[in-house]
Formats: C-alpha cells, structure tokens, sequence
C-alpha cells in the first residue's frame, strides 16, 4: 500500500509510519516540523492550516506521490485545556481536515480521520457507543473541532461519494511521547517529575479515563486501513482504546510504582473544558476490525517507564 500521513512527525504518525514500512508499505509523511524520532519516514514540512484553494497536484499546489491508496489524517493541534486559552487553534483544526479532504475528493482517495473521545463530552459519560455521541453539549474549541471533522467528514461522503473511516482515540501513550517541551503530556510529564523527587498535580481526583497503548492504537488502525484499502469496510465511525477505564491517581501510583517512588501528589479540580470520565465501547473494533487490544495499563506503564529512561539517557 502507499499510505499519507500527516502529522506524521507526531506520536501516533511516527510509530504507525514505522510500522507501515516494516511491512513493506510506502509511507510518504506531512508535518509542519521535523520527526525528532526518526529519519525513516519521508517527511514533507508543509502547514496544512493555511488557507489553500488549489488542491490538483497537492494541498497548496505541492506535489505529493501519485497513486495513494489512502490518507491517514492525524495533523492536529491536540491539547484541551491549550485550545481553551487559545481557541484560534481549533479553527485552525477545522481547516487542516478541510483542506485534506479537498485533496482527498480532487484524488479520489479515501481517508482516515483521527477523531477523539472528547466529542462525547460529560453528559454521556456512561455511554459511549459511537452513535451516541452528543453535539449539543460540545466540551471545548478542541471537541468542537474534532466534531467539526467528522461532520466535514460525513457530508464528502454524502456529497461526493468519499470513503472513510473515523477512529475516536483515547489517551494514547508510550513510545514517542515524551517530548514534554513541544507538547505536555501527562504521562511522560508524570514519569519525569516524579523520577526527579517534584511535585505533581492531578486536576480531577475522581476523573477516570480509558488509557491506549501505542502498539494497541497503532495495530487497530493498521486494520482498518488494509480494511478501507481492500473495500472490506467503508464509512464507519469507531472508538479506538483499551476499553477500560483507570483514575489519574492510579496512574500516578503505577508510575510511582515502577520508579520505586512515593509520588508527592496534589490533587485539584479538572480544568474547564476537559472530560472527566469516559470508557470506551469497543465492541464495533472487534466486530469489524478483530480488535483486541494487548496492553493493560499497568503493563503499559511500565513499557513508558522504561522507554522514557532509555530515551532520555540517550537524549540528555
């Protein structure tokens, strides 16, 4: 297959990228900035967020390889409590997916849309099969962008016969996540901190969320890409995660746990704009994917553990 990713200097783009060519896959890759982790993928530096009106060859009239079997759209600005402060982002989201969309209908290619279990908000905190999603109680800028695109989403395949499928991803974490600089994420931010002997806080003692590991997330979207290139299955929305739910303060213990540590932990309310508790259903993964996702969270920790100081021994 040859295979689009953009974003694919982020996590997710950068492990499936890796694990599209072991396999024997083209992967050609679009980002606005370098792949710190790796050299492997062919990366086109290109900001997807302008305005582009010209999609014939390529978004912006930049050309990208012919004969694409499918785009994987995972380019995005992804931090809720940072689209809250600064929403022009998620506009800026919005039109990402438009613009790749215009390339995918002037292609004729299908896509995959990483979308996110922000879309379902608190409402429906126990209820998260895909068709419940509720729009009416939209979170954020950041869900209402993730919302946007699979509305955009939906109406190319109404409208122009696009194929699809939309992935609902859920904290995904290990393996290329660590660049807390760039973008804090909580895990490697956590391993780090209490490492060292600091401070940490956890914002929602009784929040509790459904933690991916990269190998599980990266294995069901390979699936559904050969699935989407083979014609197997079209236009279908899917939660993509473990399916079980842990609290932040356990994760903070698992952490602290495999460190050898006691993590110095204060504990404040979730900040505005962000989920509180969700669990994916993931049973529309194993029927039509043959998901079955591999790695507890406590069994992931210790891969992030482990990975992280590897890493940061060797990237000081």
């Amino acid at each position: 297959m040859r295979i689009l990713i953009t974003g694919s200097s982020g996590q997710i783009g950068s492990n499936l990228g890796l694990y599209l060519q072991e396999r024997g896959h083209y992967v050609f890759g679009i980002d606005k900035r370098p792949n710190t982790w790796t050299d492997d993928i062919e990366t086109l530096l290109q900001d997807l967020s302008a305005p582009y009106r010209d999609f014939d060859k390529g978004i912006g009239n930049v050309e990208y390889p012919p004969d694409l079997d499918a785009v994987v759209h995972f380019a995005a600005h992804a931090k809720v409590h940072e689209l809250v402060q600064q929403p022009h982002r998620a506009l800026e989201n919005i039109t990402m997916t438009f613009n790749v969309l215009e390339f995918c209908r002037h292609h004729n290619i299908p896509i995959i849309f990483s979308s996110s279990r922000e879309v379902y908000g608190d409402i429906h905190r126990y209820i998260t099969e895909e068709s419940y999603a509720d729009f009416a109680f939209t979170e954020s800028p950041y869900s209402a962008s993730k919302i946007s695109g699979e509305a955009l989403i939906y109406s190319y395949a109404q409208c122009y016969g696009l194929k699809y499928l939309v992935f609902r991803f859920s904290n995904v974490y290990g393996r290329y996540d660590n660049d807390i600089e760039r973008m804090l994420r909580v895990i490697p931010y956590f391993i780090r901190e209490i490492q060292h002997g600091r401070p940490i806080t956890v914002y929602g003692e009784e929040k509790v969320l459904d933690f991916t590991y990269i190998d599980d997330c990266v294995n069901g979207v390979y699936r559904g890409i050969e699935r989407l290139v083979s014609g197997q299955i079209t236009n279908h929305t899917i939660n993509l995660a473990y399916g079980q739910g842990n609290s932040l303060v356990n994760m903070a213990h698992f952490i602290g746990e495999e460190l050898g540590k006691i993590p110095d932990m204060t504990i404040e309310p979730a900040r505005v704009g962000e989920v509180t508790h969700y669990v994916a259903n993931v049973g529309k993964a194993r029927a039509l994917l043959n998901y079955t996702p591999q790695t507890p969270l406590r069994e992931g920790i210790a891969k992030a553990v482990a990975w992280s100081l590897d890493w940061w021994g060797k990237n000081p």
